[in-house]
């Protein structure tokens, strides 16, 4: 049987492990065939654009097309790496100088200031209950103006403030001392008056207005002066005295005009009735020579020839 199989082998017949090695290399082939019937098959697909579809190409890729790394930009400056875990933070938030030390008692005080202003900015609550909310003096509605009862202990909606602009309208410092004829010592007593400061509209830089309640400045002014007549009778009062002191300063400026007016033609008419009258020539020390009228005393330098 040896024999056998060695004569059929070199006569040109294959041997088991050539067989073997020939089947696996015809399905490695077929295999390497169906990978690139695949590749070629999606490749040659396209999309409802009648597009290729995209494929992402590596970095690795030799391909035209494989994204590059890019580079970094040269304004940037250097980078530097911090270990946040060493870092220590020792002012707390706080702008202090570099020699000083921020205590916890500093931190708690800044931190309730900080916390009691935002509670005085917020609204109050609403109770359940509606008897204990506090309500509007002419429609009786809860919806009251927080400014208006913060600042003048008044309590009107909005609503209210808008309809009766004659009562809770808010006049100016000048409005005030024109129209109501207050001072300004009276206008700087918060209690009596309270006022409301809000940003001057015509300039940044200038002060801030004050405001005030008109039902608040027509109360005040009414106890001042005992009645809206009397304080009529007394701006009426105000008004004569300032136009009668006006037309005394403008009768006076008229005077002095008029005195001066006179006293410049007497002195031009007299200047042209007067004929000089010359004595002799006078030489002075530095050798000038000059005649002097004897009645004025007018000098005139004269020349000999």
């Amino acid at each position: 049987m040896d024999d056998e199989s060695s004569l059929v082998g070199s006569q040109g017949t294959l041997t088991s492990d050539e067989t073997k090695r020939f089947e696996i290399n015809r399905l490695k082939a077929k295999a390497r065939q169906r990978t690139l019937d695949a590749s070629l098959s999606s490749s040659s697909l396209v999309n409802e654009n009648n597009k290729r579809p995209l494929e992402v190409v590596s970095s690795n890729s030799r391909s035209p097309t494989a994204p590059k790394p890019l580079k970094r930009d040269s304004r940037l400056g250097k980078y530097f790496d911090y270990d946040l875990s060493k870092m220590v933070n020792s002012k707390g938030g706080f702008l202090v100088e570099d020699d000083q030390e921020v205590t916890d008692n500093q931190r708690t005080l800044q931190r309730q200031k900080e916390r009691e202003k935002a509670m005085a900015n917020m609204d109050p609550p609403l109770f359940l209950d509606n008897n204990l909310n506090p309500k509007c003096d002419e429609c009786q509605s809860v919806d009251i103006d927080q400014q208006f009862l913060k600042v003048f202990k008044c309590r009107v909606c909005h609503k209210c403030k808008q309809t009766l602009a004659e009562k809770y309208s808010l006049l100016t410092k000048t409005e005030c001392k024109e129209d109501y004829l207050l001072t300004d010592a009276e206008l700087r007593d918060e209690h009596e008056l309270p006022h409301l400061l809000k940003a001057n509209p015509h300039h940044s830089t200038f002060s801030n207005m004050m405001l005030y309640l008109r039902l608040q400045v027509e109360a005040f002014a009414w106890k001042k002066w005992g009645s809206p007549e009397a304080l009529d009778a007394e701006y009426e009062r105000r008004v004569k005295e300032k136009r009668q002191k006006k037309n005394k300063k403008f009768e006076a400026a008229l005077r002095e005009l008029r005195r001066k007016t006179k006293l410049s033609v007497w002195q031009q008419r007299q200047d042209a009735e007067h004929q000089h009258v010359f004595g002799p020539c006078i030489t002075d020390e530095n050798g000038n020579q000059k005649q002097v009228c004897t009645e004025c005393d007018f000098e005139i330098e004269v020349e000999e020839f």
